[in-house]
């Protein structure tokens, strides 16, 4: 799977946290443990099973449970734990979204890990739910925590994406 932009909003993730006072240090600290995960699968490793034995399982807790499943198919080399991985991962996140869905940090990973997935593998199914969530909610201005700089990276990704709507571009562009 390709990663790139994903390692981008990842480092846009960490980088908007220091100055974002309304974000718990336990989401401050596992944002900042998961951009680290991207290159290292011991992070990813580590910092999973610290996630699963955690007490707190929030739904964005959950969404980066989500997200290390995906990373751990990112680093496995064996072709059927890459697939064991994406599939776990496209469950955790399901649960994520139907815990919140009006949350757009978690739509816009779970957008992010399917669109990387191949297509053959049938694991990019809510694709089209999850952009249209994400316009209706740049379109009603309802970015929850999300600061200037995480909505500029999500505007930027949509649009580099090749997957919105010529009228869905226009609603991006208008917060780059």
């Amino acid at each position: 799977m390709k990663f790139r932009f994903l390692v981008l909003i990842f480092i846009f993730l960490s980088v908007h946290l220091y100055a974002e006072p309304t974000v718990s240090d336990e989401i401050r600290n596992v944002k900042v443990a998961v951009h680290r995960a991207i290159e290292s699968s011991a992070v990813t490793d580590s910092l999973y099973l610290a996630l699963k034995s955690g007490s707190t399982k929030s739904p964005l807790i959950v969404a980066y449970i989500g997200t290390l499943e995906a990373l751990k198919a990112k680093h496995s080399w064996n072709p059927y734990n890459k697939i064991k991985f994406v599939s776990l991962s496209q469950k955790t996140m399901k649960k994520a979204v139907e815990q919140d869905p009006n949350n757009l940090e978690i739509r816009f990973m779970r957008f992010t890990i399917q669109h990387y997935t191949p297509l053959f593998l049938g694991f990019s199914k809510d694709l089209e739910e999850d952009r249209k969530a994400i316009v209706r909610q740049f379109k009603n201005r309802k970015f929850g925590l999300a600061d200037a700089i995480l909505v500029r990276s999500i505007a930027a990704f949509m649009i580099e994406s090749d997957r919105c709507l010529k009228e869905e571009l226009i609603v991006f562009k208008k917060y780059i």
